[in-house]
């Protein structure tokens, strides 16, 4: 097997596996968490949250991600590896439909939060949080989803790529 080939589709991998988790996370602790909290504190945290993570590790995971699966596709394919190909492009496809949610539903949320000012100066919170959570937090389900999804194809593309 060709070790750059293996190299990218290990670092797409990890990538997907980094960015599934960070999703996870939040599924699982950080929203249940903020669930049990008053409507400013769960406003001021995602506000918080929304500019800490706009960090060049977490692009990389995120945006590196998409680039690595892609450019695996395109390494198996140019290499005759063909049978590789039904989990890169499955993972491929996950991957570009959580990309979709993030973009349609999870920024837009996270900017809505932003314009809505500092939290002390909210005239309703629980407007704002009812508006927020009741979108985001399923949306960010469909993300945790569709990363694992990504991340299982990458694993059967692993599997598969070790038989050639």
């Amino acid at each position: 097997m060709d070790i750059a080939r293996l190299a990218v589709l290990i670092a797409a991998t990890v990538l997907v596996g980094l960015t599934a988790g960070l999703f996870f996370a939040f599924d699982v602790s950080v929203m249940p968490a903020l669930r049990r909290s008053d409507d400013r504190t769960l406003i001021q945290v995602m506000q918080r949250v929304n500019v800490a993570i706009v960090n060049g590790l977490f692009l990389t995971a995120f945006l590196g991600s998409l680039l690595l699966t892609a450019l695996a596709l395109v390494l198996h394919l140019a290499s005759g590896a063909g049978s590789v190909a039904p989990p890169l492009i499955a993972a491929l496809v996950a991957y570009v439909l959580q990309l979709v949610v993030t973009g349609r539903v999870n920024i837009p949320l996270n900017n809505a939060l932003d314009r809505a000012g500092p939290v002390e100066r909210i005239a309703d919170p629980a407007a704002v949080r009812r508006a927020f959570e009741s979108r985001w937090v399923p949306a960010n389900h469909w993300r945790t989803l569709l990363c694992t999804i990504a991340l299982g194809c990458l694993a059967w593309a692993l599997v598969l790529s070790g038989r050639l």
